[in-house]
């Protein structure tokens, strides 16, 4: 069955909890469509995680497209989620409505996500009526991370806390179908919602948001054993990559790859031919050398 904003919204509704990754390519969305996670998220960590760069702040629409595009031709029956890059929204509402429209149209997105809270209700308001389901994202919001000063929990005051449930209301009054939170404390998580009508997705936010989300190089460990708190490794796929790359050289220097059962026979009669035609052919060069000199 096709995942969709409605068939999240039951989830919310049943308690059935919403499970959601980070992909940027096409063959880890093909694993992971045939896993059944339900939705997909073409994160700009993607700029952390397969472009080497130290935060998202770099991430062009270019590099979204580019690997929404891939996640895209591999989801199955998954709801594709990509992410507003910075700057792509920020500037103005005309800009985030026409980059929301390109990550659909170029890039296959079925729906945007875009971080900020009230301030952004307009730009959110306006893409939905655009025909284009909005994800918000609220607490840490990497793409401000020169603002906060880092990556820090937010919301753990009663001043950032209020103000976090207020831009939790306006996104949800903007028409945002879904809401993440990221680094979160969870009671805080919690209450929000509790009184939100649209589903919430926690990453470090605890478990009683209706979902979770994890950048899926953290849960699989392939960053050599470093990962947020907020991240388990679910499998140690770093390791067993690690351990089949070694072998892969080992093979190789030593001869033992490729055997004969990964190469391809030819007729002995017709490899004799050859072997005679290479012998003329080598004669004839030698010939041309000493008729030169």
């Amino acid at each position: 069955m096709k995942n969709t904003i409605i068939t999240l919204q039951r989830q919310k509704s049943c308690g059935d909890k919403i499970t959601m990754l980070t992909v940027y390519d096409y063959s880890t969305a093909k694993l992971m469509s045939e896993s059944g996670v339900e939705v997909f998220l073409v994160g700009d960590s993607l700029g952390n995680t397969m472009l080497g760069y130290p935060n998202t702040l770099s991430v062009t629409m270019e590099d979204m497209i580019h690997h929404c595009r891939a996640v895209a031709r591999g989801a199955g029956g998954a709801l594709v989620v990509c992410d507003m890059p910075f700057m792509s929204y920020q500037t103005s509402v005309c800009d985030a409505v026409a980059n929301a429209g390109r990550l659909v149209k170029e890039g296959g997105a079925a729906a945007v996500k875009l971080e900020g809270g009230a301030c952004f209700a307009p730009h959110i308001r306006a893409i939905t009526e655009a025909s284009i389901p909005v994800m918000a994202h609220l607490g840490l919001t990497p793409q401000s991370v020169n603002a906060f000063g880092g990556f820090t929990v937010r919301g753990k005051d009663e001043a950032s806390g209020a103000r976090l449930l207020d831009d939790a209301k306006a996104i949800e009054e903007a028409g945002a179908f879904s809401l993440v939170l990221e680094c979160v404390p969870a009671p805080l998580a919690a209450l929000v919602t509790e009184i939100l009508a649209i589903p919430t997705i926690g990453i470090g936010a605890g478990n009683a948001t209706d979902g979770q989300v994890l950048v899926y190089q953290d849960m699989l460990a392939m960053y050599g054993g470093k990962s947020p708190k907020f991240a388990k490794v679910f499998a140690d796929a770093g390791a067993l990559m690690k351990e089949g790359f070694a072998a892969y050289i080992t093979e190789t220097k030593n001869g033992a790859f490729p055997a004969e059962e990964h190469g391809f026979p030819i007729d002995k009669d017709v490899m004799n031919a050859l072997r005679g035609y290479a012998g003329r052919e080598s004669g004839n060069q030698e010939a041309k050398e000493t008729a030169a000199t």
